[in-house]
């Protein structure tokens, strides 16, 4: 029985090749993150469970974390294709890169040294982040082939 299917190419467009390398890396910090949470919840660590703000905080931290990552694959599965200009893919590319570091990054920091219910500074990431992403999906809805 002959294997007809060859197996796909790398992909040699840089851009893509970035937000492969960071989707993997995302996935790999926040999946553990989440299993982290669940043991120091199970654990009934006081640094965890004795902050309801550091809890929500460092659980939006994981499914942005985590939500992220998959979006940054899709990006590099998707886009050589259907954002033809290399330097629209690139812009875009960073935009996503910038916003899909900051966002669960201002939620984890801002988890940290949090005082009576608030956040610690870190959180000011989180709007930067989310600005960038805005600006990812914009170049990519503008420049992406109809």
């Amino acid at each position: 029985m002959s294997n007809d299917h060859t197996p796909h190419e790398p992909t040699r467009d840089p851009a893509s090749y970035r937000m492969l390398r960071l989707g993997w890396c995302l996935l790999a910090i926040f999946l553990p993150l989440g299993l982290t949470l669940e043991a120091l919840h199970a654990l009934k660590l006081p640094v965890y469970l004795g902050s309801a703000m550091r809890r929500e905080l460092w659980t939006l931290a994981h499914a942005h974390g985590n939500f992220l990552g998959i979006l940054c694959l899709l990006f590099a599965a998707l886009a050589p294709t259907w954002i033809p200009s290399t330097e629209a893919r690139s812009k875009a590319a960073r935009f996503l890169g910038i916003g899909a570091v900051l966002l669960p990054l201002g939620f984890f920091l801002g988890g940290i040294l949090n005082y009576e219910g608030d956040p610690s500074l870190g959180i000011l990431l989180v709007p930067l982040g989310a600005l960038s992403l805005l600006a990812a999906l914009l170049t990519c809805l503008f420049q992406s082939k109809a």
